[in-house]
This record gives C-alpha cells, structure tokens and sequence, in this order.
C-alpha cells in the first residue's frame, strides 16, 4: 500500500482505506471481522473496505453479503493494492475468490522487517489432512512450499534487520517440501547455514509428519532450539479418530521418544482440545492419563466448538457445554503442574537467552531455546541481545529466574 502512495493510518475512524485479513479458525473469528466491518462502515461509511483470508475464503457466498467494497481470499494479497486503485478509479465493488484448488503454487509475501525480537518466516503454506473438526484446509488450499532459495533471501533479509531467532512457521509444518520433493529438515539445514542467524525455531508440527531421520538430521543442527510443539489434541485413541487424526497416542510417543532421544534436554508443547464430540467420562480420563505419560512442558487446552462446513458438525452427539468445560478445567490444572514442573526442573542448568524486552531498569525479559520465560536481574542486557545464564529459581509455572553468565 505504500508503495501504491498510500500513507499508514491507527485511526479507523479517519481512514480512507482498511484491510482486513480475516482468520476463520473458529466461529468467533468470524463473528469479529463481520462485526469489524459493520462498525467500521457505521462510523466511516466512505471508507474503503477490503477483506481477505480465510473467512472469504472458506465462506464466500456469507462474505459476499457483508458491505465491504473488495472481497478477495487467501489468495493474490499482493494484489489487494491494485484492487484498491482500481475501485478508487472506478467505483465498482470487487469480488474475486478463486476456489483453493486451483491455488497450487506458493505465493511469496513482499520482504518486510516485522518489528519484532524474533523474525517469522513463512515457509509452507496448506494443508490436506481434513481433521474432521477443521475448516483449514477448505480456507488455505492445497499443500504449497516456498522454494528454498525465497526461504534464504529472506533469512539474510531478516539478518540484515538484526534478528538473530528465526521462528518457520506454516500451516501445516511438518509437510514442507511434500508439493517440491523436499522435507522439513532441508529447510531447517538451509536457514541454519545462513550466516548471522544464531537460533532457529519451529513452530507447531503434525506428530505423524516427522521421520526419526528428520529428527536426526535436525539434531546435527546445532542452531535448532530443542523446542517442539507437536499438536496432540487427545491422547484418547477412539477420540482421535473421531476427529481423523492420523495417529494413535503410541504413534505419539514414539516420535516424543525419538525426540527426547536425539534433543536429551528439550521442551515438548502440544495442544488439547476437550469436550470433543462423543468424548465419553472414559475417553476423557484416558486423554488425561496420557498427557501425564508424556510429561508435556506446556499444553494449550481449548473446549471444542461446532465449526459449520466441517465433517464433525454433522454430528449429534455433541457433549453439553457444562461438562466441557469442567473438563477444561481438570486438563488445564494438568497443563499448570507439568509446566510448573518442567520450569522447575531447570533450575540450576545453564541455557543461552534471547532478549525480548526491558520492563523495568532492575530486569530484562527473555526466551529459553526450550522455551521458557525468563527473568535476569542486575543485568542491563538490551532487546535482541543473547546471553548464557544460569537458572536459579522458578515461580511455578509462570517464569524462570536467572543470572547472566556471558554475552555473545
């Protein structure tokens, strides 16, 4: 927009254009950007509307009725610039979603430095695995991989904009490269070998995706951080093929063994949904064990919601909201103890620290390569800068307390 001469505004009351990229993950999602909008055209009815992501794309015969002025998908946002002229000169309402199977090739997004401690880089973008609760793959399309010569440029950008921490994240991770005949572990090796980047970090992985030679090729990489985030969503067998997943809870804990086997100190995080449909008292009690078994140092736990469009929401056997979140709340103390004692066990072990911020002239805030909040006190340690420290104390599951060592 600003190469078209377009100036930024924080005002939406005074601006003449506004994007809204849309998420569609869950029904509130939805509810937000067509409550956005209507606001919006209420306060400033002149103003310039065009909405894009995934809620025009999964749901584009509803978006059609909100009044924004150009409604595209998750598709051609490099393109939401010239659509903007285009109304500007012409006046006319534009709507153009192209349906995501003809969306096969991955679309690179203009290099910019995002202003944050750690640089995210897209990587992959789709996903063909229809968990039945899931509306993802019916917004973002067909698995589509970024060539790893883009992934590179952009690293060395990022470098030059002074982020050491290079964080790949996708939709669905863990299938890079299936679209180019590459895996996940080329592009970790490639990001790695960039000069400048000091750490490198994966964003949330499908368990059943990952091979033991992934996860020891990755291991030779010394940048990696031993933190991996592999979405469970139930540690209940039956339940998880209710929901299509495809693994089982053994399944699971192998690939966390095989982990733990090559990463020897490293942080496993996941995600627990409760109150699935058909999630009897035994399925749930089973799904709790487990992710005692597998000992998680942090766990997302959500209540599971209808999502129109989705396999799952043609069933009837929907458990009653009452029971769903007393459930949430049995996962969530689960979740609170084993993160309380995984920060626990790292006291007194050595750990290299990324700045994050300053919050006051006592203490700087940072990030563990395994993922742990950490607070340094008597150091006067800046944003982005790497420290080596050593753990002294934990405040339960909230933050880590340190001591500067070293600076790189």
């Amino acid at each position: 927009m600003e190469r078209h001469g377009y100036e930024r505004s924080d005002n939406l009351n005074d601006a003449d254009v506004v994007v809204i990229n849309s998420c569609s993950v869950t029904e509130n999602s939805d509810k937000k950007a067509i409550s956005l909008i209507k606001r919006i055209k209420s306060k400033n009815p002149l103003c310039i509307v065009a909405l894009a992501g995934c809620f025009s794309q999964a749901f584009p015969e509803r978006a059609k009725q909100l009044p924004a002025d150009i409604i595209c998908g998750t598709f051609s946002k490099s393109e939401i610039a010239d659509k903007v002229d285009s109304f500007v000169k012409a006046g006319e309402r534009l709507v153009e979603i192209p349906p995501c199977k003809e969306c096969r090739v991955y679309e690179n997004e203009q290099l910019s430095d995002m202003h944050k401690t750690r640089a995210f880089i897209k990587i992959e973008d789709g996903c063909d695995r229809f968990c039945s609760y899931c509306i993802i793959p019916y917004a973002r399309g067909p698995v589509r991989s970024r060539l790893i010569e883009d992934i590179v440029k952009e690293t060395r950008f990022q470098v030059e904009h002074s982020h050491k921490e290079m964080v790949l994240v996708g939709i669905n991770l863990s299938r890079y490269g299936a679209d180019i005949g590459l895996g996940l572990a080329d592009a970790v090796e490639a990001v790695c070998s960039v000069e400048g980047v000091q750490r490198v970090r994966l964003s949330s992985l499908e368990p059943e995706l990952i091979s033991v030679s992934d996860i020891e090729r990755m291991a030779a990489q010394e940048k990696l951080c031993p933190h991996f985030h592999l979405s469970l969503q139930s540690g209940c067998e039956a339940t998880l093929k209710r929901m299509n997943r495809h693994y089982t809870p053994d399944e699971y804990f192998d690939i966390v063994t095989q982990l733990r086997r090559c990463f020897p100190y490293c942080a496993i995080t996941t995600d627990v949904m409760v109150g699935f449909a058909g999630e009897t008292d035994e399925e749930f009690e089973q799904s709790c064990e487990f992710v005692k078994k597998v000992g998680f140092s942090g766990v997302h736990v959500f209540t599971y919601s209808v999502r129109e469009g989705t396999a799952a929401s043609r069933r009837t056997d929907f458990v009653p909201a009452d029971i769903a979140a007393k459930r949430y709340a049995v996962m969530n103390k689960i979740a609170a103890e084993l993160k309380s004692d995984f920060f626990s066990a790292s006291v007194g072990k050595t750990e290299k620290v990324l700045i994050q911020r300053r919050e006051s002239e006592n203490y700087a805030n940072g990030l563990t390569t395994t993922y742990i909040p950490v607070r340094i006190y008597g150091s006067d340690a800046q944003k982005q800068d790497i420290l080596a420290v050593r753990i002294i104390g934990a405040e339960g599951g909230d933050y880590c307390i340190a001591e500067e060592i070293s600076r790189e």
